[in-house]
């Protein structure tokens, strides 16, 4: 059963969108949406993974991201972290980052203190893409 949610939106979410979600995520549960204006963004639970994807005004899908653990990181992202200046920084959550040409990214959210936090992408081979501050 598919229960739905809806935050305080701007505007209604076209059917369009929502079906496209339906077809792509038939089981999802605990759907909720929110309207970013650009895009939609829904956050669900899929097999007992928390996911949350991006789907277009058309209802064409832009990608997901799915929280995993450190086990299921790649050996290759675990080296290029190893590798990197934040090596010695504990992570907050990982992220498997799934896109429509079926390629994956890894974002990790790190921290060296409560205000130092960043958010790292890294490609499925180990190398840094993205370095952002997050707060």
């Amino acid at each position: 059963m598919v229960t739905k949610h809806s935050t305080a939106q701007i505007r209604k979410i076209p059917g369009v969108v929502t079906d496209a979600f339906t077809y792509k995520y038939r089981n999802a549960e605990s759907v909720e949406w929110k309207d970013k204006l650009s895009h939609f963004q829904v956050s669900f639970i899929l097999n007992g993974d928390k996911y949350q994807a991006a789907f277009k005004n058309d209802g064409t899908w832009s990608g997901s991201q799915k929280e995993i653990t450190k086990d299921q990181l790649p050996g290759s992202v675990e080296d290029g972290l190893e590798k990197s200046k934040y090596a010695d920084w504990s992570v907050d959550t990982y992220y498997q980052m799934i896109f429509p040409d079926d390629h994956h990214e890894y974002r990790l959210v790190v921290r060296k203190s409560d205000l130092n936090k960043r958010d790292l992408t890294f490609s499925d081979k180990g190398r840094l893409l993205k370095d952002k501050l997050t707060l």
